[in-house]
């Protein structure tokens, strides 16, 4: 008996890791798995903040853009640019005689219908200056 229950008593260490070798790959197993999913939770989230700052920022550019516009479409009215003109730069009307037509159909310099007979003087010309009453 002695020699039966020493063989049962001795335990080697080759045997322990074969027992123990499945829970440790299960457990490695698990814990990767975990690192995994907690690292793309983590990059999940890092993006949204990201997608968050871009939309803002497309928020505050569209916003700047349309004010851009707005000041835009303000610099470029008749009024203000005729009362810039006035005030500023000391312009004025032309006076009635100061305004030049030229006739619309005149042919160019060198082209081939300089021979062409000249346009006849009942057309109206064009007006290179002015506005409707002469000398404000």
């Amino acid at each position: 008996m002695s020699k039966a229950s020493s063989q049962r008593g001795s335990v080697s260490v080759a045997g322990v890791l074969m027992h123990l070798l499945p829970a440790v790959l299960l457990f490695a197993l698990f814990a990767a798995v975990g690192i995994l999913h907690v690292t793309s939770r983590v990059m999940v989230v890092d993006m949204g903040y990201r997608l968050s700052r871009a939309e803002a920022e497309s928020r505050s550019l569209t916003r700047e853009n349309d004010r851009l516009k707005l000041e835009l479409a303000t610099l470029k009215a008749p009024g203000r640019l005729e009362r810039v003109a006035r005030e500023q730069l000391g312009m004025a009307m032309p006076a009635g005689s100061a305004v030049v037509s030229l006739s619309a159909d005149k042919p160019a310099r060198g082209s081939a219908s300089a021979s062409a007979p000249a346009p006849s003087q009942d057309k109206p010309g064009v007006r290179v200056a002015g506005r409707g009453g002469a000398g404000r």
